[in-house]
């Protein structure tokens, strides 16, 4: 077998295990199947490409691993949960807060006719667009900067996703860039205190926010999850 096909046959027993999970967890997300959609963008992205090279043959195990900078790529389930949730249809334009190796954007650039992916570390931002480019991701951009205050050039959105954990709010500036109709998805932090590494005993949630033709806001609560925190700059979405 050789190393390509190896990689395939890996990221298809992801796939599944991936899906025997949704099973497992169907009284929290409401259904007991991914959308296929999201499932065969799941088996086509090569996960491999997105972990540092000494980390390769750990890359289709269904966990988080680290990518440097206190920074990890997310638990393939958790990826598709997410990107299940988004609901993202074809001529969406897709907002994702935490960019970190371009993974879950490169999922998303499967789904979407646009996503703009916001990196707060320069050192994983210029990485991942490189990597996005090399992998034929013309869809997307990635800008450096606050996650929280979103990018107002770019909105509205249909759908935003955030891969980190906002502390105790969900920032004001993605509600304002979300569309009517449009999808949040995020993860909530309620503890006492924000996160410090290494990111044990927090309170956090994973939610979904939806915004109605009239602009009205109503929130889910899914599942308990674990994430690293939503690094701001600052909470002013004028700022």
């Amino acid at each position: 077998m050789t190393e390509g096909n190896e990689m395939q046959a890996r990221r298809q027993a992801m796939v599944a295990e991936v899906e025997a999970e949704v099973a497992d967890t169907r009284k929290w997300l409401g259904k007991r199947r991914l959308d296929p959609r999201v499932v065969a963008a799941m088996a086509k992205v090569p996960r491999h490409r997105f972990v540092p090279t000494v980390n390769q043959r750990h890359a289709y195990e269904n966990r988080p691993q680290p990518i440097g900078h206190g920074q990890t790529i997310s638990q393939p389930y958790m990826v598709a949960i997410m990107t299940d949730l988004a609901d993202i249809q074809p001529d969406d334009r897709v907002l994702e807060i935490g960019t970190g190796c371009g993974y879950q954007t490169a999922i998303l650039a499967e789904l979407a006719a646009q996503v703009f992916s916001v990196e707060i570390v320069p050192e994983l931002a210029g990485p991942a667009a490189a990597r996005l480019r090399d992998l034929g991701c013309t869809n997307v951009e990635v800008m450096c900067g606050d996650g929280a205050l979103g990018w107002s050039d770019r909105a509205p959105f249909d759908a935003i996703v955030v891969t980190a954990a906002a502390w105790q709010r969900i920032p004001p500036a993605l509600i304002a860039q979300l569309a009517p109709g449009g999808r949040l998805i995020i993860p909530v932090d309620r503890s006492a205190s924000a996160a410090r590494f290494p990111y044990l005993d927090q309170d956090q949630e994973l939610m979904v926010v939806t915004k109605d033709k009239e602009g009205r806001i109503a929130e889910r609560n899914v599942l308990p999850v674990a994430f690293v925190p939503l690094v701001e700059r600052s909470a002013d979405p004028a700022a």
